[in-house]
């Protein structure tokens, strides 16, 4: 076993090829262990590597994405868990934070395909209040605002724009068929209603398409998001870590295929595509 002057040691020798393979195995998807196998590394280089290029994206992101022009934003909620399922805590862990189920709260534009923000914790009204009260402080102008029926939005959307939005819910309908119940996928869905909140939202707008196909970019790109799994985050804090690099790669590295460029260049944000040279850059960055 490596003692941990020896690993910090090592990660400090690490050049910007070897931290660019990990941090291409990591963001294509691969666990932890096995991107430490590829790249011929500790397991604890990889995570000290997670932990810093996570803390670096995680605050590039916030200065970037500030006075956007956006007009459609779609919002959604997807679920993790991190140490064990919520049915699975020991009963000396239930209630500590970070134990348990998780869930990510996520924004995407519906024109430059941009992820603004996202908050990691409950699915209770407090993280909807702290999620919509950071969105609408990076955007400009008035906005369409789709979201699910979570009731959670209502007031955290009210606090957040006040009137000064268009927004509507989309409240979908599920299968009510007692045997779905024994599956391990969620209901089907058999429809879906929009409902006006507020002001005069588009109705031929009115949807989370994007956001969904974006919640399902996050379970295909980060193995801890996989529903049957040994890989989930054992720590909360390594979880956001992952998360950030993983809208750092989205937003600047990955060319959207219907766009042709990144969604950070639609927007606006950057003028080039991004390699994940770039992001590791961003650590020299961070410590000066």
């Amino acid at each position: 076993m490596l003692e941990r002057s020896s690993i910090l040691s090592s990660m400090n020798k690490l050049g910007t090829s070897k931290r660019a393979q990990i941090v291409r195995a990591l963001v294509e998807g691969n666990s932890l262990r096995s991107t430490s196998r590829m790249a011929g590394v500790s397991i604890n280089t990889v995570t000290k590597l997670l932990v810093d290029v996570g803390n670096a994206c995680a605050k590039y992101q916030d200065g970037a994405f500030r006075n956007l022009n956006c007009k459609r934003i779609q919002c959604d909620e997807i679920w993790s868990f991190c140490y064990a399922k919520e049915k699975n805590v020991p009963a000396e862990k239930r209630g500590q934070p970070g134990v348990g189920d998780v869930w990510t709260w996520t924004a995407i534009c519906a024109d430059t395909k941009l992820v603004p923000c996202w908050h990691v914790g409950s699915r209770n009204a407090s993280c909807a209040y702290e999620f919509m009260t950071d969105l609408s402080e990076r955007l400009q102008g008035r906005i369409q605002l789709t979201t699910d029926g979570h009731k959670a939005y209502l007031e955290a959307v009210e606090s957040a724009f006040g009137i000064d939005i268009d927004y509507a819910m989309l409240v979908k309908l599920y299968d009510q068929d007692p045997a779905m119940e024994k599956r391990y996928s969620p209901a089907k869905c058999i429809g879906a209603v929009p409902e006006v909140i507020n002001g005069n939202p588009e109705m031929e707008h009115v949807s989370t398409s994007y956001v969904e196909r974006q919640n399902l970019t996050m379970r295909m790109g980060m193995r801890r998001f996989t529903r049957l799994t040994n890989a989930s985050s054992k720590k909360i804090e390594n979880h956001m870590h992952a998360i950030a690099l993983h809208f750092m790669y989205y937003n600047f590295c990955r060319i959207h295929k219907t766009l042709r460029v990144t969604p950070a260049m639609e927007a606006g944000v950057s003028n080039r595509v991004w390699d994940v040279e770039d992001i590791v850059a961003l650590l020299e960055k961070d410590s000066n």
